[in-house]
């Protein structure tokens, strides 16, 4: 099956993670596709395993926090391959830390990446998703549901960008775009390897033990058919989908747990709102 044969697909942080794993599916489907992240080297060779696979690929060195980057992206996308049908935006990154030790500057540096790289990458976009009728894709995370310790700037940002597709999927919905909010789980990534300032750490650990992380391709495989589908979120994960439900209908659950698990780290308890 080729549901995205001859459509065109932008992803934002396409060279490591469910980004990189998005590609080969969406290219296994029969897109084509713009890569767009700032590890040039990684995304050229992505492109050509793309085009190994019989697709056409398009590598832009972009960074979703500079005013102008994705205006190219989306025009290189144009150039190269005649349309835009659908744009990703899965570039992020997680600031972690305990309130106290965290500056105003974290959360502008972390709402910069996750929320205004969302923005910038919908506003380059938007004319070709008009024009196509095509789909917005939002890499969001379960964290935009479920706010836990240790990840208030992380969680901000998701919460953000939760609430604002929601806002826009009906006002999109006119000209014939769909909205699809993708909210992940533990998924295999280097984003657990990312300090927080964004830069990549080779040999840090990952606190997540695999076991309980999805495999990427597998991840974006469920993203494809949820674009394909055009469906207004998709919740990736079963631990995911569980932490979802039981903090939507037992809040006061999650937050006694998250309150003695906090305490028994030697932290200050955090405050149910």
């Amino acid at each position: 099956m080729t549901r995205f044969a001859g459509k065109v697909v932008l992803i934002t942080g396409a060279s490591s993670g469910i980004g990189e794993a998005m590609a080969r599916a969406y290219a296994a489907e029969g897109a084509d596709l713009v890569l767009v992240a700032r590890r040039e080297d990684r995304l050229q060779a992505l492109s050509a395993e793309v085009q190994r696979l019989g697709r056409r690929a398009v590598a832009v060195a972009a960074d979703v926090t500079r005013d102008g980057d994705l205006e190219k992206a989306v025009a290189a996308g144009v150039a190269g391959l005649g349309r835009v049908d659908v744009a990703v935006a899965n570039a992020g990154f997680g600031v972690m830390g305990h309130v106290d030790n965290l500056a105003i500057e974290d959360y502008r540096r972390q709402l910069e990446t996750n929320v205004f790289g969302v923005l910038r990458t919908l506003y380059a976009a938007l004319p070709e998703l008009k024009k196509n009728r095509g789909s917005f894709v939002v890499v969001g995370s379960v964290s935009g549901h479920v706010p836990t310790p240790d990840t208030s700037a992380y969680c901000m940002s998701k919460f953000a960008i939760r609430g604002f597709c929601e806002s826009i999927q009906p006002e999109l919905a006119l000209h014939g775009v769909a909205v699809t909010l993708v909210s992940p789980g533990f998924v295999e990534s280097e984003i657990r390897t990312l300090d927080n300032r964004g830069q990549h750490h080779a040999g840090a650990k990952d606190p997540i033990p695999p076991w309980l992380q999805m495999p990427a391709a597998t991840a974006a495989r469920q993203i494809v058919r949820a674009t394909a589908s055009r469906r207004r979120e998709i919740v990736v994960t079963m631990h995911g989908k569980f932490a979802v439900f039981l903090y939507r209908h037992f809040p006061w659950l999650v937050h006694l747990v998250l309150g003695l698990a906090t305490r028994m780290q030697g932290l200050p308890a955090r405050r149910s709102a």
